[in-house]
């Protein structure tokens, strides 16, 4: 007699079964749906239903509750990156440790890991398999090298130009563009893929980052706000110089945004046609508040004292040298024959 050993599972065997069932993590749609039935019988029935609404293309079937769970999952993962960023920056901005780049750059980089953690929770949760990708890395790879080469190029340089802290928010710049146009403005914030400049007349102008590490930029604000400023004023070669300089540091003076320190001085610069060119060098320590205004500021003051002490504004003159010869005689001649003629 033989004796047939039995094959039923021992109540150890089938502990060990269900823990591991248990333990195995749901993903995809399929899992979230076995999940749903276990949970209500009428939410699996509507499960049910929108699972066999189904559309197959060849060996790929495509159901209402796989499209309802991806579009979910993807709404949801957005919503929770974009929730966390601005928890994020708002945490990092109230630490007073961290000056405004600082702050600025731990946002960007806080930013991007979690965007990157979120999709890849949701990658996870639908169940996608990367390596079924495998086949199209190569071209899909490339495509994205070329696609998005300006993109990454401007977000690395966006984040070492707030490393080095050469350019940060607040900052007077004035750029070059290849066409030799230059935009004078303050920097307002500096995103991933431009900066933000903002000129005198509120034009808003998006320049890639990229374009402020090739391109030479001029920084009023890097290591100092103090800004000097030239006013060219001529005078009449008969006016007395010292009184005109006089009146010029005056009018300079009398201008509000003017420091007194470093002071005003003015510079005899060169002998004009008509007149003698002066250079008043003034200082200002807000440069975000433009630099045409204080000129302005500057040359009506200087007018009006001007005229109250008799120094000339000289208008372009002209001097006639006239030589003697036949031809001018015979000139001169027939204008006097018409004149006695009249």
């Amino acid at each position: 007699m033989s004796v047939v050993p039995s094959t039923a599972p021992t109540p150890a065997a089938t502990e060990t079964v269900a823990a591991v069932v248990v333990q195995q993590p749901v993903t995809g749609a399929d899992g979230i749906k076995e999940a749903v039935s276990a949970k209500s019988g009428a939410a699996g029935d509507i499960v049910d239903t929108l699972d066999n609404l189904a559309l197959q293309v060849g060996h790929t079937r495509i159901s209402v509750w796989d499209v309802s769970v991806v579009v979910f999952v993807l709404v949801f993962a957005v919503f929770s990156a974009w929730t966390l960023s601005r928890l994020s920056s708002r945490m990092l901005g109230r630490m007073k440790r961290l000056d405004v780049t600082q702050k600025l750059l731990a946002e960007k980089l806080a930013s991007l890991v979690i965007w990157a953690i979120c999709i890849l929770v949701g990658i996870d949760v639908l169940g996608i398999d990367l390596t079924a990708l495998a086949v199209f890395s190569g071209a899909f790879g490339l495509a994205i090298g070329f696609g998005l080469q300006k993109t990454f190029g401007n977000l690395i340089a966006g984040i070492i130009l707030l490393m080095d802290k050469s350019i940060k928010p607040g900052d007077v710049i004035a750029i070059t563009d290849q066409a030799g146009n230059s935009t004078f403005g303050q920097i307002r914030r500096i995103g991933i893929r431009a900066v933000s400049l903002t000129t005198r007349d509120q034009k808003e102008y998006l320049i890639p980052n990229e374009n402020l590490m090739v391109n030479q930029v001029e920084n009023w604000s890097y290591s100092s706000k103090n800004v000097r400023i030239q006013v060219p004023i001529g005078i009449s070669y008969r006016s007395d110089i010292e009184k005109a300089e006089e009146l010029m540091l005056e009018a300079a003076r009398s201008v509000p945004r003017i420091l007194a320190a470093p002071p005003p001085t003015v510079w005899l610069d060169s002998y004009g046609e008509s007149w003698l060119l002066f250079n008043v060098n003034v200082w200002i320590t807000d440069p975000e508040e433009g630099v045409g205004n204080v000129r302005s500021d500057v040359l009506k003051a200087a007018w009006a004292l001007f005229k109250a002490n008799g120094i000339v504004v000289p208008f372009p003159q002209r001097d006639l040298n006239l030589q003697d010869n036949a031809a001018f005689r015979q000139l001169l001649d027939a204008v006097r024959g018409a004149k006695s003629g009249d």
